[in-house]
């Protein structure tokens, strides 16, 4: 299950075609994707729904870091899928790191948009307390905060 996630991550798990790619019953595949999470080789991002309703309500499943990432697909991992994960990977040591409606993440009140460094504002253009981090930039400006910087959160 873990290589099948690793070429597809991050996805919204659509448990019947995991079942099928692993052979394995449908109903199975969640309590599979706890186990992994609970051994720290997935991370499942979920949604607002608290208590036992959230429990179900999975928006993405991403490995767990990056460098599981590079063992498993090495040069074929998406860069994007790559920033996506860091952020999450280091963040959610912190906080609950929510899914965004919006966007990709949200923090504490706050949105985040992972991307590039030509990601333009435009997703987040009427959030308040919404943010852009950036790959391959060096410095803060405006409403901008580099990728790298949340790596001293760990």
């Amino acid at each position: 299950m873990l290589m099948v996630l690793s070429e597809t991550v991050p996805l919204k798990p659509e448990y019947t075609s995991l079942g099928n790619a692993i052979k394995v019953s449908r109903n199975d595949v969640p309590d599979y994707l706890l186990f992994l999470e609970k051994a720290q080789m997935i991370g499942q991002l979920r949604d607002e729904t608290g208590g036992l309703r959230g429990l179900g309500k999975i928006e993405k499943v991403y490995l767990d870091n990056t460098n599981i990432m590079a063992a498993l697909v090495g040069d074929k991992a998406d860069t994007g899928t790559v920033r996506e994960t860091f952020f999450y990977n280091q963040t959610r040591v912190t906080t609950d790191v929510i899914a965004s409606k919006e966007s990709d993440f949200f923090i504490d009140g706050y949105t985040f948009e992972v991307g590039g460094k030509s990601k333009k504002r435009k997703q987040i253009a009427n959030l308040d307390k919404a943010f852009i981090v950036k790959d391959d930039i060096e410095y803060a400006t405006d409403g901008i905060l580099p990728l790298w910087t949340f790596g001293l959160m760990y």
